[in-house]
């Protein structure tokens, strides 16, 4: 049985207005995760992520690039609690 994993992730740097949201969106259906993606007001992404350890791992790999034209600075990466939540979703705040 694969282990699932759960993580908030917090992505700073140019991460607003290059595609960051709707990328990460991308690449979250394309290893079959759940969760959300959001801009926060001071200029950070914002993630939620659940599935498989693996999964999890290549997800936080590409959020360390990000898209083409965001510029990542620093990543924050905890574990949670896993959410109710059957997609992958971008949510305005």
């Amino acid at each position: 049985m694969t282990s699932v994993r759960s993580v908030s992730i917090r992505v700073k740097g140019r991460v607003q207005g290059v595609w960051f949201r709707a990328s990460a969106k991308a690449v979250a259906e394309r290893l079959h995760l759940t969760g959300f993606v959001s801009n926060a007001r001071d200029g950070s992404v914002y993630i939620e992520a659940s599935g498989s350890m693996e999964a999890i791992d290549d997800f936080i790999s590409w959020c360390r690039r990000g898209p083409e034209l965001a510029r990542v600075e620093t990543l924050e990466i905890s574990d949670i609690e896993p959410q109710m939540i059957s997609s992958f979703e971008i949510r305005r705040h």
